[in-house]
């Protein structure tokens, strides 16, 4: 499976949620995460997508850990099944 079919579950997941998954790129900050979503009520997360089998670089987990540091979410998300756990976790899971 690509690393772009597992975006687009998340684009659309989040976009049913109401929210939006900004492709998010800090210029001079290598290693940050792909996306920034934003959800209703002020929930924000970053997620960086990875292939099935793939990790993260050791810069893109320093990242990570900086965010997480500063209180905000962050994860890895590396499966359909990892999408929509992260979906089931925001409260949108479906029945």
């Amino acid at each position: 499976m690509l690393e772009k079919v597992i975006e687009e579950r998340l684009r659309d997941e989040v976009k049913r949620l109401g929210g939006v998954a900004f492709k998010f790129v800090s210029p001079g900050n290598d290693g940050v995460p792909d996306r920034l979503v934003c959800l209703p009520g002020g929930r924000i997360a970053f997620i960086e997508l990875k292939a099935p089998g793939k990790k993260p670089t050791p810069l893109q987990i320093r990242q990570m850990g900086r965010l997480q540091e500063l209180g905000q979410m962050a994860f890895v998300i590396d499966s359909i099944e990892a999408v929509d756990e992260y979906i089931r976790m925001e409260g949108g899971g479906r029945s």
